[in-house]
């Protein structure tokens, strides 16, 4: 009795050890996390658009708060491929530039803004549409573009929040940056220092 007794004090001070540090290992993870699958939903429309030879959609989606590859088809509606979950928005922001943080110069694009979806899509049989989207459509050529058709070159931001909805930083160090060139389609990630924001 006495060594089941000594068995199980053992195991209760390793799991109360162990757990606060398994918490605070995947905090710092978040944000590297939330940008890589960003880049890779980003390559693989990318992937789609140039084997389909057809224009294909990447959404940040807000209101689901996933990433969305969509399927313009030519003429047919366009259709939901893939969706992918995004980290809570308390936990991680892609929506804004974080204060304190200046975009990565070179190259200096432009911040990506969010707007109601009026282009839409069907998932399933469902039609949706007026979600708050930031959206790419990468092209056959290997191009990328807005709505309008005009090629885009943007920054896009991934950071902790000092707390719910906070424009402040976590940390610095946590700050992440994906740079897309319109031009071809070229995709890069940025890691902040804690002075700058440095191209990985």
């Amino acid at each position: 009795m006495t060594e089941l007794i000594a068995v199980m004090s053992v195991m209760a001070i390793m799991t109360v050890i162990s757990v606060p540090y398994l918490i605070n290992y995947r905090t710092p993870l978040r944000t590297d996390d939330q940008a890589i699958k960003m880049m890779d939903m980003m390559r693989e429309a990318g992937q789609l658009a140039l084997t389909r030879r057809r224009t294909v959609r990447f959404e940040i989606d807000l209101t689901d708060n996933s990433y969305k590859i969509i399927d313009e088809q030519g003429t047919a509606t366009d259709t939901l491929v893939k969706s992918i979950p995004m980290d809570k928005p308390a936990d991680v922001r892609v929506d804004i530039k974080p204060s304190g943080v200046t975009k990565p110069n070179p190259p200096n694009y432009t911040d990506i803004t969010f707007a109601a979806d009026t282009v839409g899509h069907l998932a399933g049989s469902t039609s949706v549409t007026g979600h708050s989207v930031w959206s790419a459509r990468f092209q056959r050529d290997g191009s990328v573009v807005n709505n309008a058709g005009t090629p885009v070159s943007v920054n896009i931001y991934v950071f902790p929040p000092a707390s719910p909805g906070s424009a402040t930083p976590k940390t610095l160090k946590q700050v992440r940056a994906i740079t897309l060139f319109g031009g071809s389609g070229a995709i890069r990630f940025w890691k902040h220092n804690g002075t700058a924001l440095v191209a990985t």
